[in-house]
Protein backbone atom coordinates (compact mmCIF):
# COMPACT_ATOMS: atom_id res chain seq x y z
CA UNK A 1 0.00 0.00 0.00
CA UNK A 2 1.27 3.15 -1.01
CA UNK A 3 2.19 6.07 1.75
CA UNK A 4 -0.90 8.48 0.93
CA UNK A 5 -3.20 5.42 0.79
CA UNK A 6 -2.02 4.18 4.06
CA UNK A 7 -2.28 8.11 5.69
CA UNK A 8 -5.94 8.36 4.12
CA UNK A 9 -6.90 4.73 5.61
CA UNK A 10 -5.43 6.08 9.25
CA UNK A 11 -7.65 9.42 8.62
CA UNK A 12 -10.67 7.20 7.72
CA UNK A 13 -10.02 4.99 11.28
CA UNK A 14 -9.93 7.86 13.49
CA UNK A 15 -12.98 9.91 12.04
CA UNK A 16 -14.86 5.92 12.25
CA UNK A 17 -13.73 5.76 16.17
CA UNK A 18 -15.02 9.60 16.70
CA UNK A 19 -18.35 8.57 15.43
CA UNK A 20 -18.52 5.64 17.66
CA UNK A 21 -17.76 6.93 20.51
CA UNK A 22 -19.87 9.94 19.96
CA UNK A 23 -23.01 7.54 19.27
CA UNK A 24 -22.15 5.45 22.71
CA UNK A 25 -21.76 8.69 24.88
CA UNK A 26 -25.28 9.68 23.45
CA UNK A 27 -26.88 6.39 24.21
CA UNK A 28 -25.11 6.12 27.85
CA UNK A 29 -26.47 10.03 28.27
CA UNK A 30 -29.67 8.95 27.51
CA UNK A 31 -29.92 6.32 29.78
CA UNK A 32 -28.41 8.52 32.85
CA UNK A 33 -29.62 11.50 34.99
CA UNK A 34 -33.37 11.54 33.71
CA UNK A 35 -35.05 14.25 34.96
CA UNK A 36 -38.37 15.56 35.13
CA UNK A 37 -42.00 14.80 37.14
CA UNK A 38 -44.03 11.93 35.97
CA UNK A 39 -47.98 11.41 37.25
CA UNK A 40 -49.23 8.45 37.08
CA UNK A 41 -53.29 7.52 38.23
CA UNK A 42 -56.05 4.87 37.48
CA UNK A 43 -56.09 1.55 38.48
CA UNK A 44 -55.98 0.14 41.97
CA UNK A 45 -54.88 -3.40 40.55
CA UNK A 46 -51.89 -2.20 38.88
CA UNK A 47 -50.83 0.88 42.23
CA UNK A 48 -48.29 -1.74 44.02
CA UNK A 49 -46.52 -2.36 40.49
CA UNK A 50 -46.36 1.39 39.85
CA UNK A 51 -45.40 2.27 43.02
CA UNK A 52 -42.59 -0.57 43.18
CA UNK A 53 -41.24 0.99 39.78
CA UNK A 54 -42.02 4.56 40.49
CA UNK A 55 -39.52 3.70 43.62
CA UNK A 56 -36.54 1.86 41.42
CA UNK A 57 -37.02 4.68 38.92
CA UNK A 58 -35.87 7.54 41.31
CA UNK A 59 -33.28 5.54 43.18
CA UNK A 60 -31.79 5.63 39.84
CA UNK A 61 -32.76 9.24 39.03
CA UNK A 62 -32.70 11.09 42.02
CA UNK A 63 -33.56 14.16 40.42
CA UNK A 64 -37.49 12.32 38.71
CA UNK A 65 -40.57 12.70 40.37
CA UNK A 66 -43.15 9.94 39.86
CA UNK A 67 -46.18 10.22 41.66
CA UNK A 68 -48.84 7.16 42.15
CA UNK A 69 -52.52 7.41 42.90
CA UNK A 70 -55.28 4.83 42.41
CA UNK A 71 -58.80 5.90 41.71
CA UNK A 72 -59.88 3.53 39.37
CA UNK A 73 -59.26 2.57 35.61
CA UNK A 74 -62.21 5.07 34.75
CA UNK A 75 -60.64 7.91 36.13
CA UNK A 76 -57.36 7.40 34.79
CA UNK A 77 -58.35 6.55 31.64
CA UNK A 78 -60.13 10.47 32.00
CA UNK A 79 -57.43 12.05 33.60
CA UNK A 80 -54.81 10.81 30.99
CA UNK A 81 -57.47 11.99 28.10
CA UNK A 82 -57.71 15.48 29.46
CA UNK A 83 -54.28 16.04 29.61
CA UNK A 84 -54.21 16.20 33.54
CA UNK A 85 -51.69 13.44 34.25
CA UNK A 86 -49.25 11.91 32.44
CA UNK A 87 -49.88 8.28 32.35
CA UNK A 88 -53.36 6.15 32.98
CA UNK A 89 -53.54 2.90 34.73
CA UNK A 90 -56.19 0.81 33.25
CA UNK A 91 -57.46 -3.10 33.32
CA UNK A 92 -59.97 -2.03 30.52
CA UNK A 93 -59.15 -0.70 26.74
CA UNK A 94 -59.34 2.40 26.66
CA UNK A 95 -62.41 2.15 24.31
CA UNK A 96 -64.10 0.56 27.10
CA UNK A 97 -64.08 3.84 28.75
CA UNK A 98 -63.67 6.70 26.68
CA UNK A 99 -65.38 7.55 23.60
CA UNK A 100 -63.74 6.15 20.29
CA UNK A 101 -61.84 9.56 19.27
CA UNK A 102 -60.61 10.33 23.32
CA UNK A 103 -59.46 6.65 23.15
CA UNK A 104 -57.64 7.16 19.63
CA UNK A 105 -55.00 9.60 20.57
CA UNK A 106 -54.22 7.25 23.44
CA UNK A 107 -51.33 4.97 23.09
CA UNK A 108 -51.10 1.63 24.75
CA UNK A 109 -48.15 0.27 26.81
CA UNK A 110 -48.90 -3.27 28.26
CA UNK A 111 -46.98 -4.17 31.03
CA UNK A 112 -48.17 -6.79 32.95
CA UNK A 113 -51.31 -9.18 34.22
CA UNK A 114 -53.15 -8.85 36.85
CA UNK A 115 -55.42 -12.19 38.71
CA UNK A 116 -58.34 -10.90 40.31
CA UNK A 117 -59.15 -13.48 43.85
CA UNK A 118 -62.93 -13.44 45.57
CA UNK A 119 -61.94 -13.08 49.16
CA UNK A 120 -63.77 -13.35 52.40
CA UNK A 121 -63.58 -12.86 55.82
CA UNK A 122 -63.19 -16.36 57.84
CA UNK A 123 -66.16 -16.88 59.91
CA UNK A 124 -67.76 -17.41 56.46
CA UNK A 125 -66.22 -20.92 56.21
CA UNK A 126 -65.59 -21.02 52.31
CA UNK A 127 -62.89 -22.21 50.10
CA UNK A 128 -64.49 -22.32 46.84
CA UNK A 129 -67.89 -21.74 45.10
CA UNK A 130 -68.45 -22.95 41.67
CA UNK A 131 -69.30 -20.03 39.38
CA UNK A 132 -73.23 -20.34 39.94
CA UNK A 133 -73.06 -20.10 43.50
CA UNK A 134 -70.33 -17.35 42.88
CA UNK A 135 -73.05 -15.59 40.85
CA UNK A 136 -76.03 -16.11 43.35
CA UNK A 137 -73.75 -14.82 45.93
CA UNK A 138 -73.12 -11.53 44.33
CA UNK A 139 -76.53 -11.15 43.00
CA UNK A 140 -78.24 -11.32 45.97
CA UNK A 141 -80.05 -14.46 45.50
CA UNK A 142 -78.19 -16.51 48.43
CA UNK A 143 -77.79 -14.34 51.49
CA UNK A 144 -76.46 -16.55 53.95
CA UNK A 145 -72.95 -18.94 53.81
CA UNK A 146 -74.94 -21.89 55.35
CA UNK A 147 -76.75 -21.82 51.75
CA UNK A 148 -73.17 -22.94 49.70
CA UNK A 149 -71.92 -25.08 52.21
CA UNK A 150 -70.45 -22.44 54.88
CA UNK A 151 -71.55 -21.18 58.42
CA UNK A 152 -74.52 -19.41 59.13
CA UNK A 153 -73.12 -16.17 58.54
CA UNK A 154 -75.24 -13.35 56.46
CA UNK A 155 -73.74 -12.67 53.59
CA UNK A 156 -72.00 -8.83 53.29
CA UNK A 157 -70.70 -8.01 50.12
CA UNK A 158 -68.19 -5.62 49.73
CA UNK A 159 -68.81 -3.42 46.37
CA UNK A 160 -66.48 -1.45 43.90
CA UNK A 161 -67.72 1.49 42.40
CA UNK A 162 -68.81 1.88 38.36
CA UNK A 163 -65.20 2.91 36.99
CA UNK A 164 -63.78 -0.14 38.34
CA UNK A 165 -62.00 -1.79 36.05
CA UNK A 166 -61.14 -4.90 38.65
CA UNK A 167 -65.43 -4.88 38.75
CA UNK A 168 -65.66 -5.16 34.92
CA UNK A 169 -62.85 -8.29 34.99
CA UNK A 170 -64.84 -9.51 38.03
CA UNK A 171 -68.45 -9.45 36.62
CA UNK A 172 -67.14 -10.36 32.94
CA UNK A 173 -64.98 -13.81 33.85
CA UNK A 174 -65.95 -14.29 37.18
CA UNK A 175 -69.76 -13.59 36.68
CA UNK A 176 -69.84 -14.27 33.48
CA UNK A 177 -71.67 -10.79 32.72
CA UNK A 178 -73.90 -10.70 35.59
CA UNK A 179 -74.38 -7.31 37.11
CA UNK A 180 -73.22 -7.40 40.66
CA UNK A 181 -75.18 -6.14 43.65
CA UNK A 182 -74.05 -2.39 44.84
CA UNK A 183 -73.62 -1.93 48.56
CA UNK A 184 -73.11 1.70 49.40
CA UNK A 185 -72.58 1.33 52.32
CA UNK A 186 -69.17 -0.43 51.87
CA UNK A 187 -67.79 0.52 48.45
CA UNK A 188 -64.50 1.63 48.10
CA UNK A 189 -62.29 1.23 45.23
CA UNK A 190 -58.58 1.06 47.15
CA UNK A 191 -57.58 -2.61 47.41
CA UNK A 192 -56.14 -2.17 51.17
CA UNK A 193 -59.42 -0.64 52.02
CA UNK A 194 -61.49 -3.28 51.05
CA UNK A 195 -59.17 -6.16 52.55
CA UNK A 196 -59.51 -4.30 55.77
CA UNK A 197 -62.88 -4.15 55.56
CA UNK A 198 -62.89 -7.63 54.76
CA UNK A 199 -61.02 -8.85 57.66
CA UNK A 200 -63.05 -6.60 60.08
CA UNK A 201 -66.99 -7.00 59.19
CA UNK A 202 -68.51 -10.62 59.41
CA UNK A 203 -69.52 -12.70 56.90
CA UNK A 204 -68.38 -10.37 53.61
CA UNK A 205 -67.05 -10.79 50.72
CA UNK A 206 -65.06 -9.08 47.86
CA UNK A 207 -62.57 -9.32 45.15
CA UNK A 208 -59.24 -7.71 44.62
CA UNK A 209 -55.68 -8.30 42.96
CA UNK A 210 -53.14 -11.05 43.82
CA UNK A 211 -50.74 -8.81 43.97
CA UNK A 212 -52.20 -7.46 47.13
CA UNK A 213 -52.44 -10.91 48.81
CA UNK A 214 -48.95 -11.91 48.21
CA UNK A 215 -48.15 -11.41 52.27
CA UNK A 216 -50.51 -12.74 55.02
CA UNK A 217 -53.46 -10.25 54.42
CA UNK A 218 -55.82 -12.65 57.04
CA UNK A 219 -58.90 -13.27 54.94
CA UNK A 220 -59.99 -16.08 52.77
CA UNK A 221 -59.22 -16.56 49.25
CA UNK A 222 -61.61 -18.04 47.70
CA UNK A 223 -61.08 -21.21 44.97
CA UNK A 224 -63.61 -20.75 41.79
CA UNK A 225 -64.85 -24.47 40.72
CA UNK A 226 -62.18 -25.99 42.66
CA UNK A 227 -59.54 -24.00 40.75
CA UNK A 228 -57.30 -21.81 42.87
CA UNK A 229 -56.41 -18.26 41.78
CA UNK A 230 -52.60 -18.55 41.08
CA UNK A 231 -50.36 -16.97 38.70
CA UNK A 232 -49.77 -20.92 37.09
CA UNK A 233 -53.71 -21.80 36.88
CA UNK A 234 -53.75 -18.00 35.11
CA UNK A 235 -50.68 -18.92 32.39
CA UNK A 236 -52.24 -22.91 31.97
CA UNK A 237 -55.84 -21.28 31.00
CA UNK A 238 -57.68 -23.27 34.08
CA UNK A 239 -58.19 -20.05 35.75
CA UNK A 240 -59.87 -16.89 33.64
CA UNK A 241 -60.50 -14.04 36.02
CA UNK A 242 -57.47 -11.71 34.90
CA UNK A 243 -56.84 -8.75 33.16
CA UNK A 244 -54.24 -7.32 30.76
CA UNK A 245 -52.85 -4.30 32.49
CA UNK A 246 -52.60 -1.01 30.74
CA UNK A 247 -50.30 2.17 31.01
CA UNK A 248 -51.85 5.14 28.77
CA UNK A 249 -50.28 7.82 27.34
CA UNK A 250 -51.92 10.45 25.10
CA UNK A 251 -50.05 10.37 22.40
CA UNK A 252 -46.15 9.06 22.34
CA UNK A 253 -44.81 9.86 25.97
CA UNK A 254 -41.17 11.75 26.10
CA UNK A 255 -39.03 12.60 28.28
CA UNK A 256 -39.17 10.94 31.83
CA UNK A 257 -42.25 9.31 31.18
CA UNK A 258 -40.77 7.71 28.32
CA UNK A 259 -37.71 6.77 30.07
CA UNK A 260 -40.12 5.07 33.05
CA UNK A 261 -42.07 3.14 30.05
CA UNK A 262 -38.93 1.63 28.90
CA UNK A 263 -37.99 0.96 32.27
CA UNK A 264 -41.07 -1.20 32.86
CA UNK A 265 -40.86 -2.86 29.68
CA UNK A 266 -37.21 -3.79 30.52
CA UNK A 267 -36.46 -7.56 30.20
CA UNK A 268 -34.75 -6.82 33.66
CA UNK A 269 -37.51 -5.33 35.24
CA UNK A 270 -39.95 -8.19 34.15
CA UNK A 271 -37.94 -10.08 36.61
CA UNK A 272 -40.08 -8.00 38.99
CA UNK A 273 -43.20 -8.48 37.76
CA UNK A 274 -44.20 -12.02 39.53
CA UNK A 275 -42.70 -11.73 42.47
CA UNK A 276 -45.20 -9.19 43.47
CA UNK A 277 -48.21 -11.47 42.29
CA UNK A 278 -48.06 -9.81 38.67
CA UNK A 279 -48.21 -12.31 35.79
CA UNK A 280 -46.25 -11.51 32.47
CA UNK A 281 -48.01 -12.05 28.85
CA UNK A 282 -45.81 -14.06 27.24
CA UNK A 283 -46.00 -16.84 29.71
CA UNK A 284 -49.40 -17.82 28.32
CA UNK A 285 -50.45 -20.53 26.68
CA UNK A 286 -52.84 -20.65 23.84
CA UNK A 287 -55.97 -22.73 25.79
CA UNK A 288 -55.37 -19.19 28.48
CA UNK A 289 -54.92 -16.45 25.56
CA UNK A 290 -58.09 -18.21 24.51
CA UNK A 291 -60.53 -17.16 27.32
CA UNK A 292 -59.97 -13.53 26.78
CA UNK A 293 -60.21 -13.07 22.74
CA UNK A 294 -63.07 -11.15 22.05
Amino acid sequence: MSRKKTKVAIVALVLLAIVIGCVIGSSEADTKGVSGTVNIAGSSALLPLAQSAAKTFMDKNPDSVINTNGGGSGQGLQQVSDGTIDIGDSDLLAEEKLDKKSASKLVDHQVAITVIAPIINKDAGVKSLTTEQLIKVFTGKVTNWKQVGGNDRQIVLVSRPSSSGTRATFEQYALKKHASQSNQSLETDDSGTLIQMIQSVSGSIGYVALSYLTGDPQVGIVSINGVKPSLKNVYNGKYTVWSYEHMYTKGQPKGAAKAFLQQMLSEEYGKKIEAMGYGIASKLTAAAKATHTK
